[in-house]
């Protein structure tokens, strides 16, 4: 620590520190415009020029480091005259368009002008005029705005990983600028608009909308990805306008990725439901709420007297909150069935029977920056989880971490990686194998029974990668083990999952699961599965019967029950776009005698339901998530339901009085987060990703002639975002293509950008093939979740490609 006076304050800082960072620490506030906590240093605004006593200049407090027995003045005569001229050369060229700013009332230059600026200038000549610039359809520019302060640039550089802008030209000439023909395309490029102190850099969807004074600020969590990172959305005449970071170091720190951002637009979409609807003789007709839930707590009765409990099933999402979730499993197991899951794009349940608890991340979200060393198994990380790629970049870049990756796909991740597998789908369990194998000749484990069998038959003499990757977790501790989206939609999940596991265990990494929505571990510790003996819920059911997985249901499982589900509730799931095999699943909800759909949006949903029953989004309800660290957030609503619409919780309380089932008799969210959270409750308990006595089921699958890499592209994952505009018109979410490398084409005989006849199962669609040469021998890769792709089958599998 070192001794300083700041003001004549006397106080002890960490050696390093700047002078900017002590007077933080005591409240004092030094003008500033280029610093950032989270950003290098650059000091070329000179705005926070402070007295420091015995130097013979002002100095810049963000970039001075303190030294024992200085004294620091930031309000004498000489600091304000320097502050004050600093000002007055910012503003030489400043453009006096605060009223039409889209910045005006939040905006740093102008809080500060009104302290350190003079009531006029004394600058005659023309002031400089920049041209502003097309950044994509996020970000709007009015770049004569700009102050220089370059934080644009060093968040490209240093957080999102990519130099997408920069500075050209000097002194009046210089400007920022991204590369010619190129816009900003990063999924944190919403940051940028946060960063800008000034009007130069503004959130193109949100322009002109409203005044900051105008909006009510509350609190909310995000329900798009595994973090539930921290909003606060503003709000205008019951109308959410705009959504911006809510400072956790712990989850997204003071960063959101574009996805949480942006998506608010599909909140406000014309797709939205506003009355319930029913269907009478292939005519949809809309009605009141207790026409409808009478409706449809008379045909789910007929239906369980006709063909039994067990021909009702439920399919919610890890998108919906814990409340609601609980409330559906309820339901359903109250009427005799444990027919409910939400991991509809998972396809293999094998390991269901062996789990000891509840998948989840196995580390918090803030120990990722402290990590050594990382294998990352199965997963376009910045795409799903943008905001935890960006705590492993920094731990790369800042920590020296070894990123390790075992992927089908070879997407840039815009670090170092340490050492890579690309392997084909089916490959993925031979390769873990061979880095369990590695790993336990490099610690000399002894394996026994099946397992043993296993690592015999694998020959690691020729796989350099597999001894790199196990040297890279044993040798650097921490380390951390992390399966993706793409591992969990994997036909081999199960065997991914416990070869993961056991390479844990051998290295001592930690190992987990990287969910895939804000409630991804909430839905598991609610019951929103089959088989709940292991979890939080256990105790408040007698019936402890397990009921069919989302596979079993939906028609695509190897498993199939002889009981066909004859009615389907839908809890916030749009089956044509949510589901591992789309095509299959379509077919078997259209084929069951009843569909209940409580949707936010009307969709595609007519075309397979019998009653839509208008539920509300995250912001018009209260509710709870668990994120995938095991945290659990709540959150209250920000605006009232649209129209007719209801939150889901009630909805499911109201129809399960008509169905006459017991203990129903909730008035508030609250009331049910007390039941499923009780005060006093260890949620970490029930969090467990250990697979046990898994016997001897592993083994070595080899994959199709041509197989599918089916990916969920970032702005489709969930029913709001594929709804968000702005969104919808940026490169990510582009029409998907069959992507192939150069082998593959040359065998098709096709050329990059011709049209291509793609066939998956009884359907097809018309795709353009592209060139994509770091793609496995024998793999196509095509978006699913997508209009275009959605006739397809399951994500992974056997696939055919013709050229037109």
């Amino acid at each position: 620590m070192v001794n300083i006076e700041i003001d004549g304050k006397q106080i002890s800082v960490p050696k390093g520190s700047t002078i900017l960072e002590g007077a933080k620490q005591i409240g004092v506030y030094i003008p500033h415009f280029c610093y950032h906590k989270k950003l290098s240093i650059a000091a070329n605004c000179r705005m926070c020029l402070v007295q420091v006593e015995k130097a013979p200049k002002p100095l810049p407090a963000c970039a001075t480091p303190v030294m024992d027995g200085m004294k620091v003045y930031t309000h004498s005569q000489q600091a304000v005259t320097a502050q004050k001229g600093v000002m007055e050369f910012l503003l030489i060229n400043h453009p006096l368009d605060c009223p039409i700013c889209d910045q005006g009332g939040e905006c740093q230059l102008q809080d500060l002008a009104v302290g350190y600026g003079a009531s006029g200038s004394r600058y005659t000549e023309a002031k400089r005029v920049v041209v502003n610039k097309n950044l994509g359809p996020l970000i709007s520019t009015d770049m004569t705005r700009c102050i220089h302060c370059t934080r644009c640039v060093r968040f490209g550089q240093e957080i999102a990983g990519i130099m997408e802008l920069g500075m050209v030209g000097r002194g009046e000439h210089a400007e920022i600028l991204a590369f010619v023909g190129k816009t900003v395309d990063s999924e944190l490029s919403g940051n940028l608009i946060d960063l800008c102190p000034v009007g130069a850099l503004v959130s193109k969807p949100f322009r002109y909308s409203a005044r900051t004074w105008e909006l009510s600020r509350r609190k909310s969590i995000s329900p798009h990805c595994g973090l539930g990172s921290n909003l606060i959305v503003q709000v205008k005449q019951n109308r959410v306008m705009r959504i911006l970071p809510r400072d956790n170091e712990a989850i997204n720190e003071c960063w959101l990725s574009d996805k949480d951002r942006f998506s608010y637009e599909g909140l406000n979409s014309e797709d939205r439901l506003t009355r319930p609807m029913i269907k009478r003789d292939g005519q949809w007709f809309e009605c009141d709420w207790q026409e409808a839930l009478e409706f449809t707590a008379n045909a789910l009765q007929t239906i369980k007297q006709k063909h039994g409990a067990q021909s009702i099933a439920a399919l919610g999402s890890a998108h919906s909150t814990s409340e609601e979730l609980f409330l559906l499993q309820k339901l359903l197991r109250a009427m005799g069935s444990a027919n409910i899951d939400h991991r509809l794009r998972q396809s293999d349940f094998y390991a269901d029977k062996h789990m000891q608890g509840v998948p989840w991340l196995g580390t918090s979200i803030a120990d990722i920056s402290q990590l050594k060393s990382t294998l990352l198994i199965g997963s376009t990380l910045r795409k799903d989880q943008p905001l935890i790629a960006q705590r492993l970049r920094q731990a790369v870049v800042k920590n020296g971490m070894k990123l390790n990756i075992v992927n089908p796909i070879d997407d840039d991740l815009l670090v170092n990686i340490a050492n890579k597998a690309i392997v084909a789908p089916g490959a993925m369990v031979t390769k873990l194998a061979e880095i369990l194998k590695a790993a336990a000749e490099i610690n000399g484990t002894e394996q026994t029974g099946g397992l043993k069998q296993l690592i015999n038959s694998i020959d690691v003499s020729s796989a350099v990668n597999a001894y790199a990757i196990a040297s890279s977790l044993i040798e650097n501790a921490p380390a951390a083990i992390y399966l993706g989206n793409l591992s969990q939609h994997h036909p081999d999940y199960s065997r991914i999952n416990l070869l993961a596991g056991l390479i844990a265990q051998i290295t001592g990494a930690s190992y987990g699961v990287l969910g895939e929505a804000a409630n991804s571990v909430g839905a598991y510790l609610v019951g929103a599965i089959p088989a709940i003996n292991t979890l939080l819920v256990t105790t408040k059911f007698d019936q402890m019967e397990s009921g069919l997985n989302a596979s079993q249901m939906l028609g695509y499982s190897n498993d199939l029950s002889d009981e066909k589900c004859q009615a389907f509730i839908l809890m916030n799931v749009e089956p044509e776009f949510d589901t591992y095999n789309s095509q299959k699943a379509l077919k078997t909800i259209k084929s069951s005698e009843f569909v209940v759909s409580l949707s936010v949006y009307k969709g595609n949903v007519a075309d397979y339901a019998d009653v839509i029953l208008p539920i509300a989004p995250f912001t018009e309800t209260s509710g709870t998530y668990v994120n995938t660290e095991g945290r659990i957030q709540s959150f209250n609503g920000v605006v009232s339901p649209l129209g007719e619409a209801r939150p889901a919780w009630k909805v499911l309380r109201v129809l399960a009085n008509l169905l006459s089932l017991e203990k129903f008799d909730y008035e508030t969210p609250e009331q049910i987060r007390a039941e499923i959270f009780p005060e006093g409750l260890e949620i970490n308990q029930y969090l467990d990703n250990t697979l046990r006595d898994f016997g001897t089921g592993i083994r070595v699958t080899e994959g199709q002639e041509l197989q599918r890499i089916g990916e969920i592209p970032i702005y489709q994952a969930d029913p709001i975002v594929r709804r968000a505009e702005s969104l919808q018109a940026t490169q990510d979410a582009a029409p998907p293509k069959a992507w192939m490398a150069t082998a593959l084409l040359e065998k098709l005989g096709v050329s990059a950008g011709d049209q291509v006849k793609v066939t998956q199962g009884d359907e097809f669609v018309r795709l353009e093939a592209a060139h994509d040469e770091k793609l496995p021998d024998n793999c196509v890769r095509v978006a699913s979740a997508h209009p275009k792709t959605v006739a397809l089958g399951a994500l992974f599998g056997e696939i055919q490609v013709e050229k037109q």
